[in-house]
């Protein structure tokens, strides 16, 4: 779509750690290459604001559809990030103050310029666990609090509760508790810190026996295929990385109605690549930070998902530069 190619930027975790056949960054990357894309890589301690302006130590990178050797490293340079024409923040959580003050610094970059994937104020404002309170309709019964009073009352009201911590990924800290539970108050205190942080429950949704189902939403409008996340036998969480077993379904009418609902509202605040979880007729998070399962849904159904991504990208790019040369 665009004239020449772009200049691309990637904000991740170190390259050389990923699982290549399963990562979506590694995804967009290929993509990126395919298209003659120049490649900027940065970690976190790359980035740095310098009077206003953002600025970053870039890697110049290349990468490969191979699983045994998938990127090599170019040149070290510096450089304002408001000169690239794009910059995907594919970050991994924990959610924490520095994640924060790297949006900051993107922030800065996109007033200079370059297009944020996804937008940084959407990064922050959009916490998967949380941001499902936008859509009460559509989410299942949910709590947030540090309460541990709180989370027994809601625990006797549903008598079968999930609770997790709302800064985490992968499964992790997951817990399935039940009505009578001996280990109930201990799962409360250690989540909450005894009282001292955040956490979320909400009501257990037995359907999760048949997937907790990954949807991909590009500027708003859904992948018409889920991943359906089967949890083992021995554990209750729709996690690949803990054991869940993928299968590929085509989108049912109720995930069409929530993504009709939630895409438009995501697209509209700058998000165009964002993961929702849905399990059974209820959306249970929404991950607009590094969402995952490109790779096994291009696998499935021979689809390119980070091919539309950049359509949409090269779009956007190509009307922020009609604007800027209008004005």
């Amino acid at each position: 779509m665009s004239n020449k190619p772009l200049r691309v930027g990637i904000v991740m975790d170190p390259i050389g750690a990923i699982t290549p056949k399963k990562d979506s960054s590694l995804a967009m990357l290929l993509e990126a290459a395919r298209r003659e894309a120049e490649i900027h890589y940065f970690e976190q301690h790359d980035l740095e604001l310098v009077s206003g302006t953002a600025m970053g130590r870039s890697t110049r990178l290349d990468v490969f559809d191979d699983n045994e050797r998938w990127y090599a490293f170019g040149e070290r340079s510096e450089m304002a990030l408001g000169e690239l024409d794009v910059i995907l923040m594919r970050k991994d959580p924990p959610f924490d103050m520095e994640y924060i003050y790297t949006t900051y610094i993107l922030d800065r970059a996109a007033a200079a310029g370059a297009l944020v994937v996804n937008d940084p104020e959407a990064l922050r404002n959009m916490n998967e666990k949380a941001y499902t309170a936008w859509f009460p309709d559509l989410a299942p019964a949910t709590l947030i609090t540090r309460s541990m009073d709180e989370l027994r009352a809601f625990l006797e009201t549903h008598e079968a509760i999930v609770v997790k911590p709302l800064d985490g990924m992968g499964g992790r800290s997951i817990f399935v508790v039940r009505k009578g539970d001996g280990n109930a108050n201990v799962i409360f205190e250690t989540l909450t810190g005894h009282g001292s942080r955040f956490t979320t429950a909400q009501a257990f949704i037995p359907e999760i026996a048949e997937g907790d189902k990954r949807i991909l939403l590009i500027d708003g409008e859904a992948v018409p295929y889920a991943l359906a996340r089967i949890p083992s036998a021995d554990d209750n969480r729709g996690n690949l990385v803990m054991g869940a077993t993928g299968k590929g379904q085509s989108l049912s009418e109720r995930d069409r109605e929530i993504c009709a609902v939630v895409g438009p509202a995501l697209a509209g605040q700058g998000v165009v690549f964002a993961g929702i979880d849905i399990i059974g007729d209820y959306l249970t998070e929404i991950n607009v930070t590094s969402p995952t399962a490109i790779r096994e849904l291009d696998r499935l159904f021979d689809l390119n998902v980070a091919g539309l991504m950049f359509d949409a990208i090269e779009t956007k790019t190509i009307e922020t530069k009609t604007v800027e040369t209008k004005i």
